[in-house]
């Protein structure tokens, strides 16, 4: 078991401190469950009047907006999925929860698979987001059960879109700033409101440059980590313009002697939009500063 000492933008010591709440744990050989996605109910379906002509506009023109979009509606509920193959066993990681696309703050709980921390009854990890930062609670690993763990997005190599199991909802739009390769593959419909089907390649330091000002620094940090630029992706809005799923397709290396290339597929389903919000961030003294073991 090694000892890691953590501090508040301790970049790559963050990182792997918190690898056993992330995929790229999940990758170095635990064992998970497979299964995709919930499909949520479709929650503030399209309206007859005042609907964006999507499938009209060019492609690129669609997704450059998704984000501002998502903005204009404010809160939203959320489910995610992160999946990966580990020695042959797909694992996924889930979450599910609220997020304010106006103030870029959520609150998820996020589901680790069988023994991906060690132990069948792990309970749920409570995360908060915020611009530039990761809360965690019920982190484990010499954590108290009653403090959170901060880290600061914006030094973690990843940029915070896959190391905590979840890819920020905001991130996620922001991604498709600035996409490369845009076609409209067609309508089809999910959790029973129609939708336009996008597909495309995100570009990671595309994106950043063109990202609003609070998801700028976590996407400028990804550009630089990952060991691709090019995120492929498959996006679905509805009728308003509104991102209800999104899927992007990851490439990291992985470290040490058998370095690698991990492939990493994480999906964001939104509906239920107008929904309330509250994200109150921890108290200074209720922030962990102290070890957290990662085995």
């Amino acid at each position: 078991m090694v000892v890691q000492q953590y501090r508040d933008g301790g970049g790559a010591r963050a990182a792997r401190a918190l690898a056993v709440a992330g995929v790229i744990a999940v990758t170095a050989g635990c064992v998970g469950a497979g299964g995709g996605s919930g499909g949520g109910d479709g929650g503030g379906g399209s309206h007859a009047s005042g609907q964006r002509a999507v499938a009209a506009e060019r492609p690129l023109d669609t997704l450059d907006r998704a984000a501002d979009v998502l903005a204009e509606a404010g809160g939203a509920e959320a489910r995610t999925s992160m999946e990966t193959a580990a020695g042959g066993t797909r694992v996924t990681i889930r979450g599910r929860g609220t997020y304010d696309f106006r103030t870029q703050t959520g609150r998820l709980k996020v589901v680790l698979p069988t023994d991906a921390a060690g132990a069948d009854d792990h309970r749920p990890i409570t995360e908060l987001l915020a611009p530039g930062a990761l809360y965690m609670k019920n982190r484990g690993a010499g954590v108290p059960d009653d403090k959170w763990v901060r880290i600061d997005t914006t030094t973690l190599k990843d940029g915070n879109l896959l190391t905590g199991g979840v890819t920020d909802p905001m991130a996620a739009a922001e991604l498709l700033r600035d996409a490369g390769d845009v076609t409209y593959v067609g309508k089809s419909e999910l959790a029973g409101v129609r939708v336009h089907h996008y597909r495309g390649v995100a570009d990671l330091n595309r994106a950043a440059r063109a990202a609003s000002p609070q998801s700028r620094g976590a996407l400028s940090a990804a550009a630089k980590g990952f060991s691709r630029d090019a995120v492929p992706f498959d996006a679905y809005l509805d009728d308003e313009g509104r991102l209800r799923k999104v899927r992007h397709r990851f490439t990291f290396a992985t470290e040490g002697q058998e370095a690698t290339e991990v492939t990493v597929v994480s999906t964001l389903l939104l509906y239920g939009f107008g929904a309330p919000v509250t994200v109150t961030l921890p108290d200074e003294g209720d922030i962990y500063t102290g070890e957290i073991r990662q085995g």
